[in-house]
């Protein structure tokens, strides 16, 4: 039998580290992201370029890999939405248009999409199934300068646990769970410590936690967050943190 990872935002930070970590339990992994790694290209993972903010694409794309694949032998099969961004960092007035919507595309409105779309097409397929979200301690906890961040990641939350609602007693369900990285260091942390104290006041806390080594590092994390996944044990709906900072 085979396990199966879709994830998106596989080829870097987060993503390479939870795609790391299910490689290393022999499961085939499917990253749909605007980069490719070639590195990962050389261990099989199988790469789909694409910037998910095309959200037009996304389904096609997701289609394609489940066609590629035979319920028959599938025993469990994962989705993590991984893929997010920032946005622009700075007071609600002083935002770009342009950057807000495509913040809330790509962390809200992706996972929105490729949930839908893999609930519907795998309904009669009898794996295991799982979605993951990659969520945030910025959802639920507002922090100045960071509304668009904060807000969507609050709204992933929110669909995860109307998922469990709306799967709760269907055959063939989905479990879904919402998991916080913690703060790890990675493109995302460099870009919140080059921000100006004006637009994020709680700069020199993240500044601190590079200073003293205590960022969460990205493989580490993806273990953590492949133990979470796999975990029977903790119940459809549950929003989750991987310990650390």
């Amino acid at each position: 039998m085979q396990e199966v990872l879709i994830i998106t935002g596989g080829s870097k930070g987060i993503g390479k580290g939870i795609v790391t970590a299910y490689l290393s339990h022999g499961v085939q992994v499917f990253s749909i992201a605007r980069t490719i790694n070639g590195e990962l290209s050389k261990d099989g993972v199988t790469q789909i370029a694409l910037d998910l903010t095309r959200t037009e694409q996304i389904e096609q794309e997701l289609l394609k890999i489940f066609n590629l694949l035979d319920k028959e032998k599938v025993s469990k099969i994962t989705l993590i939405n991984n893929a997010g961004t920032l946005g622009q960092i700075g007071p609600l007035d002083k935002l770009n248009t342009a950057t807000i919507e495509q913040a809330i595309r790509l962390n809200t409105i992706v996972p929105f999409i490729l949930s839908s779309a893999f609930i519907r097409y795998l309904q009669n397929w009898e794996a295991k199934k799982t979605i993951v979200n990659i969520t945030s301690g910025a959802a639920l906890k507002p922090y100045f300068g960071w509304s668009v961040y904060c807000s969507s990641k609050a709204a992933v939350n929110m669909l995860v646990q109307t998922i469990a609602v709306e799967q709760a007693g269907v055959a063939n369900s989905v479990k879904v769970l919402a998991i916080s990285p913690g703060v790890v260091d990675t493109d995302m942390q460099s870009e919140i410590r080059q921000s100006a104290k004006q637009d994020f006041r709680d700069i020199g806390r993240f500044l601190e936690l590079k200073k003293k080594g205590l960022l969460n590092d990205a493989m580490a994390v993806g273990k953590h967050i492949y133990q979470i996944a796999n975990d029977d044990g903790i119940e459809s709906g549950a929003i989750l943190r991987v310990p650390g900072n």
